[in-house]
């Protein structure tokens, strides 16, 4: 399965009765709720002695990502479009990888708001 197919799929189970705006805004909300919960095992984990639990990061990273094709959806871009733009934005940022110096001194208009 591609990402574009992967977002063709998730959205049957997209609610019907929600307009573009009702998907943008469920998306954005959906993004931070399963992004805390990432952050939730994580912490446990690090925090808090318990063992990392990978089969649960998995499922909800798999929720993360329905979010982000959902408003990929509601903004009318095949998900491949917005993960493209950002290899390229990566791309232009760390043409040789991840650099600290780069990372560290970056210009003000290479921060986007």
């Amino acid at each position: 399965m591609n990402i574009n197919e992967y977002q063709e799929l998730a959205m049957k189970t997209l609610n019907p009765a929600l307009d573009k705006k009702d998907v943008l805004i469920n998306s954005v909300m959906g993004l931070c709720g399963e992004s805390g919960e990432v952050i939730d095992i994580v912490k446990k984990w690090l925090a808090q002695g318990h063992e990392l639990n990978r089969e649960q990061l998995i499922k909800e990273l798999g929720d993360v990502a329905w979010y982000l094709a959902e408003a990929a959806t509601a903004l009318d871009v095949p998900l491949e479009d917005i993960l493209q733009a950002n290899i390229e934005k990566l791309k232009k940022r760390y043409p040789e990888g991840f650099d600290i110096e780069r990372s560290t001194s970056r210009c003000k208009d290479d921060i986007e708001k």
